[in-house]
């Protein structure tokens, strides 16, 4: 990566561009054929609340907002009750007309490094099934399949399986 990305935790005033962030991304992925976002399916309402509730970052540069990312500290719709051992990671999004070439790893390397700096040894992730290019994606950034979730409920009570996978971190 030639262009140095900065880092720093979404404020509410950052909502709109998030927003535009996910429809861009999602409509990238809907072009080269990954099944996983619909473009306007995550509105300012479900920014704000992320931001309120847990964490937001924004990878920039000179031109502004590369990529973005939230931070879960639990996942019980994908992963089950579990123990305080693993941050999430959820949304991972480049704007492929301003980020780097390799933005997308390091947004999963600064929240590889925030997990770990929190003392959980795993990061996870979960994505469609129906979309067999991020696992592949995902595998060769150091995450292996931990399951398969086959009724995860999405927005509006539909239900979707997901692929879960996770990174010892450390």
């Amino acid at each position: 990566m030639t262009t140095p990305l900065t880092f720093r935790r979404a404020s509410q005033e950052d909502v709109p561009a998030l927003v535009a962030l996910y429809d861009r991304a999602a409509r990238w992925m809907q072009s080269t054929g990954i099944d996983q976002w619909q473009p306007g399916e995550k509105d300012a309402d479900h920014f704000r609340r992320r931001i309120a509730e847990g964490e937001v970052w924004l990878a920039l540069t000179d031109g502004g907002v590369a990529g973005a990312y939230e931070l879960w500290w639990r996942d019980e719709p994908a992963w089950g009750v579990r123990p305080p051992e693993a941050g999430y990671v959820h949304r991972l999004m480049t704007d492929r007309t301003l980020a780097p070439a390799g933005t997308g790893r390091a947004l999963l390397a600064h929240a590889e490094q925030r997990i770990a700096a929190a003392g959980r040894p795993l990061s996870r992730l979960d994505f469609k099934a129906s979309s067999p290019g991020l696992r592949t994606y995902y595998e060769r950034a150091g995450y292996a399949v931990a399951g398969e979730q086959p009724f995860k409920e999405g927005g509006g009570g539909s239900n979707y399986a997901v692929v879960l996978m996770e990174k010892r971190l450390g």
